[in-house]
């Protein structure tokens, strides 16, 4: 991870440069300890709408996707943007952290 380059928020700048064992150290380091299943199907689907869109999902859908309540990011994580943060994505910009 010391390769690793991160934005003033704390965000990732090349989401090529992640994987889960940055996702885990971050987890730990912001106080989370070891991440669930239910957090990595969180953590998966946020990737993998963000690398085929290159935008913000609306954050019920991931949930639904996922066969989660629709507000389960409450439950699995302090909020959205720390859960987009440890998924490895970059800055999504004032606007959309406003929403999530």
């Amino acid at each position: 991870m010391d390769n690793l380059e991160f934005d003033q928020d704390g965000f990732i700048t090349d989401p090529a440069c992640w994987d889960e064992g940055v996702a885990e150290r971050l987890a730990r380091e912001d106080g989370l300890g070891e991440l669930k299943e239910e957090q990595w199907a969180i953590l998966r689907a946020l990737r993998s709408h963000y690398l085929k869109s290159g935008g913000v999902p609306a954050l019920p859908h991931i949930c639904h996707a996922n066969q989660f309540d629709p507000w389960c990011m409450n439950e699995y994580f302090p909020d959205a943007k720390e859960a987009w943060r440890l998924a490895g994505l970059p800055n999504p910009g004032e606007e959309a952290k406003a929403y999530m």
